[in-house]
């Protein structure tokens, strides 16, 4: 450990220039103040080590570095060691502190386990043992440890909220610092701030007095009040019936109706949705869930439909009575070209304003920490990334919906307005700041199932064809989305991104940077990471007005998709033959 550092450089840094300058050997300034800050050595008189000024090879370097450092490198330890340090309880912190704080509380998980964190923490804070050992002198800071530990456990809690509810480490710390905290606030009644707000976060109801902490009125009593109300801690694992989910009710292997319903809903229920989402008799259907070894149960009506379905071996199928067969919603016949295309009598404002609220309640929910472990792929990610997976998802999924209404349509004229309709609901969504069903749209219309319908495009008026190529501008991919980039900046708050997107930034800075340099962590990268994740704040800095249409739900909560290209491509030459 003494041989490891803490590397501290300028934070005013222009991130490409600092990338370059990290990724290759330059001639090294000198200043008159300290250049390096080592807080790892155990000589304190090496701790600090500066350079006279000299002549300076490159100039282009002398403007990239100051006397303002930013945390480049080091052990979790001393990192953590650093950031308790700097922090100031009753002013207001400085950006840089506030930024490393952050920094550090977003991406611990990519060095260091929370169990770990918990121990640095408990080594972090002052015990009986410790203060005893050490002078009157030392004892005076004390308190001020105490409570520099206690303020960052709070910022912990603070932004992961109920993310950490399952951690048995975390459950466990949080008991023993708050019963630390009991022991302390006697001796330092400073501490009962500190110790209100562990109540709240630990859900406790009671709040007790400066005369109860006194250690004459300890008892045994108070460890059966602790137990009594731990609300924070409670296990969110379980599904409850209120709890909202998605499942695929398949019409045939690639063809599915995509379902938003709660987790209470009947089987009966579940059918009557997708018989109006693909305008079949209720009556005459029936669903089954099959397992991948072609095993088939009937569900009866009153079945909980979901509990049934999520089983990891089998799938929701909708059958005909009879279980002879799936339904084949392709057929070419009389009864298919009457079937009405119902998004056509829909407002299109109204339509994008509920896309926007349905993909808002998935974008609101996700956690910034879902993003980390989504690009560092740690284990059992797939569990820690359950809000971004279903955003991810539901993007796919109205790109697969735009291309399906569309290929399903085989009258022309039809065809031409739903094709409009699209167009005028992806200019809306870019209207309302929802990206993510912008592109998604888009993305529809540009499948190459649709945009070979050369007779369905001619037939396109010019100012729609030209609101389409302003559109289309919006996603064009050169300079690293270029385009996208400073439209999406100049948007104010709340809006939608383009999380795919989003995620190849963070994506690109892990594959493009080591995560540890000379065994330190290397925090110039995890700041980077850290950096572009918090862009969701300012993303939710405001709310979306709660405001449901209940006619529209259906048309928004339950797509009709069909997800294989090949089927695709076959009614896109179905409606229109190549000549």
């Amino acid at each position: 450990m003494g041989s490891s550092r803490l590397r501290i450089f300028d934070p005013h840094l222009d991130r490409k220039d600092s990338a370059a300058f990290l990724g290759r050997e330059l001639p090294l300034p000198t200043f008159d103040v300290p250049y390096f800050k080592y807080i790892d050595e155990e000589d304190e008189e090496d701790e600090w080590s500066s350079r006279s000024q000299s002549s300076i090879e490159d100039d282009s370097v002398e403007t990239l570095l100051s006397d303002r450092y930013v945390v480049v490198s080091g052990t979790p330890e001393k990192i953590l060691e650093h950031l308790l340090n700097d922090l100031h309880l009753e002013t207001v912190q400085d950006k840089e502190t506030e930024t490393l704080l952050d920094d550090f509380l977003l991406t611990y998980t990519v060095f260091m386990t929370t169990d770990d964190l918990c121990q640095a923490l408990q080594r972090q804070y002052p015990s009986l043992i410790e203060r005893n050992d050490q002078g009157k002198e030392d004892n005076a800071d004390v308190p001020c440890r105490k409570r520099k530990v206690l303020h960052l456990v709070s910022q912990w809690t603070a932004l992961y909220k109920d993310w950490l509810h399952e951690d048995e480490h975390l459950k466990q710390f949080l008991k023993t610092m708050y019963r630390n905290v009991l022991d302390d606030v006697y001796e330092y009644p400073i501490l009962e701030k500190e110790l209100k707000e562990f109540q709240k976060i630990l859900g406790m109801h009671r709040r007790h007095t400066v005369d109860e902490y006194s250690p004459h009125r300890k008892n045994k009593a108070f460890f059966h009040q602790f137990s009594l109300k731990e609300n924070w801690l409670q296990h969110k694992g379980t599904m409850n019936e209120t709890e909202e989910i998605f499942c695929r009710v398949y019409i045939t292997e690639h063809s599915y109706v995509s379902v938003k319903t709660k987790v209470s809903t009947s089987a009966q229920e579940i059918l009557k949705i997708v018989a109006e989402k693909i305008q079949h008799a209720e009556e005459d259907l029936t669903l089954v869930t099959v397992t991948f070894s072609g095993e088939k149960h009937e569900l009866q009506p009153n079945d909980l439909a979901i509990s049934k379905s999520l089983e990891a071996t089998s799938r929701m199928f909708v059958y005909r009575k009879d279980l002879t067969d799936t339904l084949n919603p392709y057929a070419e016949n009389e009864e298919s070209r009457q079937k009405s295309v119902r998004i056509l009598g829909i407002n299109t404002w109204d339509l994008a304003l509920e896309l926007t609220y349905f993909d808002w309640s998935l974008f609101n929910s996700i956690h910034e920490q879902e993003l980390i472990y989504f690009t560092f792929s740690r284990q059992g990610s797939g569990e820690n990334t359950v809000n971004l997976s279903l955003l991810l998802q539901r993007c796919n999924e109205v790109q697969l919906w735009v291309a399906t209404e569309i290929l399903l349509c085989s009258q022309l004229c039809k065809r031409v307005q739903l094709v409009k309709k699209f167009i005028k609901i992806a200019a809306h969504c870019k209207a309302q700041r929802n990206l993510n069903s912008f592109f998604a749209i888009v993305m529809g219309l540009n499948t190459a199932s649709v945009s070979r319908l050369s007779q369905t495009w001619e037939k396109i008026p010019g100012k729609f064809k030209k609101l389409f190529t302003e559109l289309e501008s919006l996603t064009d991919p050169s300079l690293n989305h270029k385009a996208y980039r400073d439209a999406f900046k100049k948007m104010k708050s709340p809006k939608i991104p383009f999380m795919p997107l989003l995620l190849k930034d963070v994506t690109f800075i892990h594959e493009g940077n080591k995560t540890f340099l000379d065994n330190l962590v290397n925090f110039e990268k995890l700041h980077m990471i850290a950096d572009t994740v918090r862009s969701l704040r300012h993303c939710r800095n405001n709310q979306f007005p709660p405001k449901e249409n209940q006619e529209l739900k259906p048309h928004v909560y339950h797509l009709h998709v069909i997800d294989d290209q090949q089927t695709l491509f076959e009614l896109s030459h179905r409606i229109e033959p190549r000549v």
